[in-house]
Protein backbone atom coordinates (compact mmCIF):
# COMPACT_ATOMS: atom_id res chain seq x y z
CA UNK A 1 0.00 0.00 0.00
CA UNK A 2 1.25 3.20 -1.18
CA UNK A 3 2.14 5.73 1.96
CA UNK A 4 0.51 8.97 1.96
CA UNK A 5 2.99 12.26 1.71
CA UNK A 6 2.55 15.17 2.87
CA UNK A 7 1.59 17.87 -0.15
CA UNK A 8 4.38 20.50 -0.79
CA UNK A 9 4.33 23.94 0.22
CA UNK A 10 2.46 26.30 -2.34
CA UNK A 11 2.15 29.90 -2.52
CA UNK A 12 0.16 32.36 -3.87
CA UNK A 13 2.97 33.44 -6.13
CA UNK A 14 3.43 30.00 -7.80
CA UNK A 15 -0.39 30.11 -8.45
CA UNK A 16 0.48 33.14 -10.32
CA UNK A 17 -0.61 36.15 -7.92
CA UNK A 18 2.60 37.66 -6.72
CA UNK A 19 1.21 39.85 -3.77
CA UNK A 20 4.52 41.75 -3.04
CA UNK A 21 4.93 43.07 -6.48
CA UNK A 22 1.06 43.98 -6.44
CA UNK A 23 1.92 45.85 -2.84
CA UNK A 24 4.92 47.54 -5.08
CA UNK A 25 2.86 48.68 -7.80
CA UNK A 26 0.33 50.20 -5.51
CA UNK A 27 2.96 52.30 -4.32
CA UNK A 28 4.16 53.61 -7.85
CA UNK A 29 0.18 54.01 -8.88
CA UNK A 30 -0.37 56.15 -5.74
CA UNK A 31 2.16 58.84 -7.11
CA UNK A 32 0.84 58.74 -10.18
CA UNK A 33 -2.83 59.97 -8.70
CA UNK A 34 -1.14 62.46 -6.57
CA UNK A 35 -0.10 64.92 -9.53
CA UNK A 36 -3.96 64.46 -10.32
CA UNK A 37 -5.84 65.39 -6.89
CA UNK A 38 -8.50 68.26 -6.34
CA UNK A 39 -8.79 69.74 -3.33
CA UNK A 40 -11.69 67.82 -2.56
CA UNK A 41 -10.11 64.29 -2.65
CA UNK A 42 -9.75 63.52 0.72
CA UNK A 43 -8.45 60.06 0.68
CA UNK A 44 -6.91 59.23 -2.64
CA UNK A 45 -5.47 55.66 -3.54
CA UNK A 46 -4.35 53.57 -0.75
CA UNK A 47 -7.68 53.05 1.45
CA UNK A 48 -10.37 50.92 1.15
CA UNK A 49 -12.07 53.32 -0.50
CA UNK A 50 -11.74 57.09 -2.28
CA UNK A 51 -13.19 60.42 -0.65
CA UNK A 52 -14.51 63.05 -2.84
CA UNK A 53 -15.72 66.11 -0.86
CA UNK A 54 -18.64 68.01 -3.15
CA UNK A 55 -19.23 71.66 -2.44
CA UNK A 56 -20.14 74.49 -3.84
CA UNK A 57 -23.25 73.68 -5.55
CA UNK A 58 -26.64 74.54 -5.24
CA UNK A 59 -28.68 72.14 -6.86
CA UNK A 60 -26.13 69.35 -8.01
CA UNK A 61 -26.47 66.25 -10.37
CA UNK A 62 -23.78 63.47 -10.35
CA UNK A 63 -23.51 62.32 -13.27
CA UNK A 64 -21.83 58.73 -13.92
CA UNK A 65 -20.59 56.45 -17.35
CA UNK A 66 -18.44 53.49 -17.22
CA UNK A 67 -16.62 51.85 -20.45
CA UNK A 68 -13.45 50.47 -21.96
CA UNK A 69 -10.86 50.24 -24.31
CA UNK A 70 -12.71 47.37 -26.11
CA UNK A 71 -10.03 45.20 -28.63
CA UNK A 72 -8.02 47.79 -29.34
CA UNK A 73 -5.86 46.78 -26.09
CA UNK A 74 -4.66 43.60 -28.18
CA UNK A 75 -3.34 45.93 -30.95
CA UNK A 76 -1.25 47.65 -28.23
CA UNK A 77 -0.20 44.00 -26.42
CA UNK A 78 1.02 43.09 -30.59
CA UNK A 79 2.67 45.86 -30.86
CA UNK A 80 4.02 46.25 -27.25
CA UNK A 81 3.05 49.80 -26.42
CA UNK A 82 1.04 50.24 -23.47
CA UNK A 83 1.13 53.93 -22.66
CA UNK A 84 -1.85 55.07 -25.03
CA UNK A 85 -4.54 52.65 -24.03
CA UNK A 86 -5.32 54.69 -20.61
CA UNK A 87 -5.63 57.83 -22.37
CA UNK A 88 -8.02 56.18 -24.72
CA UNK A 89 -9.96 55.06 -21.18
CA UNK A 90 -10.16 58.36 -19.59
CA UNK A 91 -10.98 60.50 -22.48
CA UNK A 92 -14.02 58.02 -23.93
CA UNK A 93 -15.03 58.56 -19.95
CA UNK A 94 -14.73 62.16 -20.05
CA UNK A 95 -16.30 62.52 -23.30
CA UNK A 96 -19.68 60.60 -22.43
CA UNK A 97 -19.86 62.74 -19.04
CA UNK A 98 -19.84 66.04 -20.92
CA UNK A 99 -22.62 65.12 -23.09
CA UNK A 100 -24.69 66.58 -20.28
CA UNK A 101 -22.45 69.45 -19.64
CA UNK A 102 -21.35 67.68 -16.77
CA UNK A 103 -17.73 68.82 -15.03
CA UNK A 104 -15.62 65.32 -14.51
CA UNK A 105 -14.99 65.58 -10.54
CA UNK A 106 -13.02 61.70 -10.47
CA UNK A 107 -12.00 58.47 -12.08
CA UNK A 108 -11.87 55.01 -11.61
CA UNK A 109 -10.15 52.27 -13.20
CA UNK A 110 -10.12 48.53 -13.16
CA UNK A 111 -7.36 46.72 -15.21
CA UNK A 112 -7.11 42.63 -14.94
CA UNK A 113 -4.47 40.85 -16.55
CA UNK A 114 -2.23 37.73 -16.48
CA UNK A 115 1.31 37.38 -16.68
CA UNK A 116 2.15 41.45 -17.28
CA UNK A 117 4.63 42.85 -16.35
CA UNK A 118 4.70 45.53 -13.99
CA UNK A 119 6.31 47.91 -15.90
CA UNK A 120 3.49 47.86 -18.39
CA UNK A 121 0.91 48.08 -16.03
CA UNK A 122 2.99 50.52 -14.84
CA UNK A 123 2.34 52.42 -18.50
CA UNK A 124 -1.14 52.04 -18.65
CA UNK A 125 -1.62 53.70 -15.36
CA UNK A 126 0.43 56.74 -16.36
CA UNK A 127 -1.39 57.04 -18.95
CA UNK A 128 -4.85 57.30 -17.20
CA UNK A 129 -3.36 59.38 -14.96
CA UNK A 130 -2.27 62.21 -17.39
CA UNK A 131 -5.59 62.30 -19.23
CA UNK A 132 -6.83 62.68 -15.68
CA UNK A 133 -4.81 65.91 -15.23
CA UNK A 134 -5.37 67.32 -18.72
CA UNK A 135 -9.40 66.85 -18.14
CA UNK A 136 -8.68 68.49 -14.24
CA UNK A 137 -10.38 65.35 -13.03
CA UNK A 138 -8.79 63.41 -10.13
CA UNK A 139 -8.20 59.77 -10.35
CA UNK A 140 -9.61 58.50 -6.97
CA UNK A 141 -8.56 54.73 -7.04
CA UNK A 142 -9.09 51.71 -8.97
CA UNK A 143 -8.27 47.83 -9.29
CA UNK A 144 -5.68 46.10 -10.20
CA UNK A 145 -6.06 42.30 -10.44
CA UNK A 146 -4.05 39.16 -11.43
CA UNK A 147 -5.87 36.61 -13.14
CA UNK A 148 -4.35 33.57 -13.90
CA UNK A 149 -6.35 31.20 -15.54
CA UNK A 150 -8.90 33.52 -16.50
CA UNK A 151 -6.96 35.54 -18.69
CA UNK A 152 -4.51 34.04 -21.35
CA UNK A 153 -0.35 34.94 -20.38
CA UNK A 154 0.39 38.40 -21.54
CA UNK A 155 -3.73 39.57 -22.05
CA UNK A 156 -5.84 42.24 -20.27
CA UNK A 157 -8.73 44.23 -19.84
CA UNK A 158 -8.87 47.79 -18.82
CA UNK A 159 -12.00 49.51 -17.52
CA UNK A 160 -12.74 53.06 -16.06
CA UNK A 161 -15.32 54.55 -14.06
CA UNK A 162 -15.99 58.25 -13.90
CA UNK A 163 -18.54 60.92 -12.16
CA UNK A 164 -19.23 64.17 -12.96
CA UNK A 165 -21.10 66.77 -11.76
CA UNK A 166 -23.64 69.35 -13.31
CA UNK A 167 -26.43 72.34 -11.62
CA UNK A 168 -29.61 70.76 -11.84
CA UNK A 169 -30.88 74.01 -14.42
CA UNK A 170 -27.51 73.44 -16.85
CA UNK A 171 -28.00 70.07 -18.13
CA UNK A 172 -28.23 69.87 -21.89
CA UNK A 173 -30.55 66.72 -22.55
CA UNK A 174 -31.55 67.54 -25.94
CA UNK A 175 -34.70 68.73 -24.86
CA UNK A 176 -34.64 72.27 -26.48
CA UNK A 177 -33.49 70.84 -30.04
CA UNK A 178 -35.77 72.55 -33.03
CA UNK A 179 -36.26 71.98 -36.89
CA UNK A 180 -33.69 74.31 -38.41
CA UNK A 181 -31.07 73.89 -35.76
CA UNK A 182 -27.85 73.54 -36.86
CA UNK A 183 -25.45 70.49 -36.59
CA UNK A 184 -21.48 70.95 -35.76
CA UNK A 185 -18.62 68.29 -35.96
CA UNK A 186 -15.71 68.11 -34.09
CA UNK A 187 -12.84 66.26 -36.13
CA UNK A 188 -12.04 62.52 -34.61
CA UNK A 189 -7.99 61.63 -34.21
CA UNK A 190 -8.74 57.88 -35.78
CA UNK A 191 -11.34 55.34 -34.80
CA UNK A 192 -10.51 56.27 -31.23
CA UNK A 193 -12.38 52.86 -29.46
CA UNK A 194 -14.97 51.65 -31.87
CA UNK A 195 -14.86 49.37 -34.40
CA UNK A 196 -11.83 47.57 -33.56
CA UNK A 197 -12.90 43.78 -34.08
CA UNK A 198 -13.73 44.99 -37.74
CA UNK A 199 -10.33 46.50 -38.01
CA UNK A 200 -8.07 43.28 -36.58
CA UNK A 201 -10.47 41.50 -38.82
CA UNK A 202 -9.57 43.55 -41.68
CA UNK A 203 -5.86 44.01 -41.17
CA UNK A 204 -5.51 40.39 -39.89
CA UNK A 205 -4.22 41.00 -36.21
CA UNK A 206 -4.69 40.20 -32.64
CA UNK A 207 -6.58 36.96 -33.89
CA UNK A 208 -4.55 34.55 -32.40
CA UNK A 209 -2.16 34.18 -35.70
CA UNK A 210 1.75 34.05 -35.62
CA UNK A 211 2.71 36.95 -33.39
CA UNK A 212 5.69 38.18 -35.71
CA UNK A 213 3.40 38.09 -38.72
CA UNK A 214 0.79 40.11 -37.40
CA UNK A 215 3.10 42.60 -36.07
CA UNK A 216 4.90 42.83 -39.10
CA UNK A 217 1.69 43.66 -41.30
CA UNK A 218 1.04 46.76 -38.49
CA UNK A 219 4.61 48.25 -39.60
CA UNK A 220 4.32 47.97 -42.86
CA UNK A 221 4.06 51.61 -44.07
CA UNK A 222 1.77 52.59 -46.52
CA UNK A 223 1.57 55.99 -48.39
CA UNK A 224 -1.90 56.84 -47.37
CA UNK A 225 -1.02 57.13 -43.80
CA UNK A 226 1.54 59.31 -41.93
CA UNK A 227 2.66 56.36 -40.04
CA UNK A 228 2.43 52.85 -39.63
CA UNK A 229 -1.01 51.01 -39.47
CA UNK A 230 -0.31 49.73 -35.69
CA UNK A 231 0.85 53.70 -35.00
CA UNK A 232 -2.16 54.88 -36.43
CA UNK A 233 -4.81 52.34 -35.14
CA UNK A 234 -2.83 53.50 -31.50
CA UNK A 235 -3.51 56.72 -31.48
CA UNK A 236 -5.33 58.07 -28.71
CA UNK A 237 -8.94 58.27 -28.52
CA UNK A 238 -9.37 62.65 -28.46
CA UNK A 239 -11.08 64.41 -25.48
CA UNK A 240 -13.39 67.56 -26.08
CA UNK A 241 -13.63 68.67 -22.95
CA UNK A 242 -11.70 71.57 -22.61
CA UNK A 243 -12.73 72.77 -25.92
CA UNK A 244 -16.41 72.56 -25.67
CA UNK A 245 -16.29 73.79 -22.06
CA UNK A 246 -16.59 77.53 -22.87
CA UNK A 247 -19.56 77.10 -24.99
CA UNK A 248 -21.76 74.45 -22.92
CA UNK A 249 -24.12 77.28 -22.38
CA UNK A 250 -25.02 77.62 -25.98
CA UNK A 251 -25.62 73.75 -26.95
CA UNK A 252 -28.63 71.89 -27.10
CA UNK A 253 -27.37 68.41 -27.47
CA UNK A 254 -24.16 66.50 -27.80
CA UNK A 255 -23.17 63.27 -29.23
CA UNK A 256 -20.43 61.38 -28.75
CA UNK A 257 -19.71 59.23 -31.73
CA UNK A 258 -19.01 56.01 -30.31
CA UNK A 259 -20.14 52.43 -31.04
CA UNK A 260 -22.71 52.31 -33.66
CA UNK A 261 -21.22 55.58 -35.46
CA UNK A 262 -23.07 58.48 -36.10
CA UNK A 263 -26.71 56.57 -36.74
CA UNK A 264 -26.50 54.77 -33.61
CA UNK A 265 -25.72 57.95 -31.70
CA UNK A 266 -27.02 61.49 -32.85
CA UNK A 267 -30.52 60.10 -32.93
CA UNK A 268 -30.25 59.39 -28.99
CA UNK A 269 -29.88 63.06 -28.47
CA UNK A 270 -33.17 64.45 -30.32
CA UNK A 271 -36.26 64.88 -28.31
CA UNK A 272 -39.23 62.06 -28.58
CA UNK A 273 -42.88 62.70 -29.57
CA UNK A 274 -43.47 65.69 -32.09
CA UNK A 275 -42.02 68.54 -32.62
CA UNK A 276 -43.48 72.30 -31.07
CA UNK A 277 -44.63 73.98 -34.30
CA UNK A 278 -44.33 71.36 -36.72
CA UNK A 279 -46.57 68.52 -35.10
CA UNK A 280 -43.79 65.94 -36.36
CA UNK A 281 -40.75 64.40 -34.91
CA UNK A 282 -37.32 65.39 -35.92
CA UNK A 283 -34.33 64.00 -37.35
CA UNK A 284 -30.77 64.92 -38.07
CA UNK A 285 -29.47 65.29 -41.76
CA UNK A 286 -25.77 65.35 -42.24
CA UNK A 287 -24.14 66.16 -45.65
CA UNK A 288 -21.68 63.39 -46.64
CA UNK A 289 -18.43 65.63 -47.64
CA UNK A 290 -18.68 68.28 -45.31
CA UNK A 291 -16.01 66.92 -43.06
CA UNK A 292 -12.60 65.15 -44.08
CA UNK A 293 -13.13 61.48 -42.95
CA UNK A 294 -9.17 59.91 -42.37
CA UNK A 295 -7.38 57.81 -44.68
CA UNK A 296 -7.32 55.41 -42.49
CA UNK A 297 -11.27 54.70 -42.90
CA UNK A 298 -10.75 54.30 -46.51
CA UNK A 299 -7.83 52.11 -46.73
CA UNK A 300 -10.18 49.45 -43.40
CA UNK A 301 -12.95 50.46 -46.29
CA UNK A 302 -10.71 49.30 -49.48
CA UNK A 303 -9.05 46.07 -47.62
CA UNK A 304 -11.91 44.75 -46.37
CA UNK A 305 -14.63 45.33 -49.31
CA UNK A 306 -16.94 46.69 -46.35
CA UNK A 307 -20.09 48.33 -47.38
CA UNK A 308 -20.42 52.44 -47.09
CA UNK A 309 -23.65 51.76 -44.73
CA UNK A 310 -21.28 49.34 -42.57
CA UNK A 311 -18.59 51.92 -42.25
CA UNK A 312 -20.94 54.07 -41.04
CA UNK A 313 -22.73 51.83 -38.39
CA UNK A 314 -19.09 50.73 -37.09
CA UNK A 315 -16.56 53.37 -36.90
CA UNK A 316 -16.71 57.77 -36.32
CA UNK A 317 -16.17 58.30 -40.30
CA UNK A 318 -14.30 61.29 -38.71
CA UNK A 319 -16.37 62.98 -36.20
CA UNK A 320 -15.89 62.22 -32.69
CA UNK A 321 -18.73 64.62 -31.56
CA UNK A 322 -21.68 66.39 -33.08
CA UNK A 323 -23.34 69.14 -31.27
CA UNK A 324 -26.52 70.85 -31.66
CA UNK A 325 -27.23 74.72 -31.47
CA UNK A 326 -29.41 77.45 -33.28
CA UNK A 327 -28.56 79.27 -35.92
CA UNK A 328 -28.00 82.34 -34.63
CA UNK A 329 -25.30 80.87 -31.89
CA UNK A 330 -23.31 79.11 -34.80
CA UNK A 331 -21.22 81.43 -35.22
CA UNK A 332 -20.07 82.31 -31.78
CA UNK A 333 -19.33 78.30 -31.03
CA UNK A 334 -17.22 78.33 -34.31
CA UNK A 335 -15.14 81.48 -32.93
CA UNK A 336 -14.59 79.61 -29.49
CA UNK A 337 -14.28 76.10 -30.86
CA UNK A 338 -12.55 77.00 -34.64
CA UNK A 339 -12.63 73.20 -35.59
CA UNK A 340 -16.49 72.79 -35.13
CA UNK A 341 -17.63 72.44 -39.05
CA UNK A 342 -21.11 72.43 -40.00
CA UNK A 343 -22.24 69.18 -41.13
CA UNK A 344 -26.03 69.15 -41.37
CA UNK A 345 -29.33 70.21 -39.49
CA UNK A 346 -32.41 69.25 -37.82
CA UNK A 347 -35.31 68.40 -39.63
CA UNK A 348 -38.89 67.61 -39.10
CA UNK A 349 -40.10 64.29 -40.11
CA UNK A 350 -42.42 61.30 -39.58
CA UNK A 351 -41.40 58.05 -37.33
CA UNK A 352 -38.76 57.14 -35.18
CA UNK A 353 -35.77 59.57 -34.67
CA UNK A 354 -32.76 59.39 -36.68
CA UNK A 355 -29.71 60.56 -38.41
CA UNK A 356 -29.03 60.11 -42.31
CA UNK A 357 -25.94 61.07 -44.22
CA UNK A 358 -26.98 62.48 -47.64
Amino acid sequence: MEEAHPPKSMTYAQAGVDVDAAARLVDRIKELARATQRPEVLAGVGPFSGLFRLSGYRDPVLVASADGVGTKLKIAALVGRYDTVGIDLVNHCVNDVLTTGAEPLFFLDYLASSGLPDEEKTAIVQGVASACQAAGCALLGGETADMPDIYGRGDFDLVGFIVGVIERGQIIDGGTIREGDVLLGLPSSGLHTNGYSLARKVFGVGLGGDPEEERARLDRTHPDLEGTPGETLLTPHRCYYNELKPVFAKLKGIAHITGGGIPGNVPRILPEGPSAGSGQGLAARLRRGSWPVQPIFRLIQERGNVAEDEMYRTFNMGLGMIVVCAPEDVEAVREQVPEALVVGEVIAQKGERRATIE
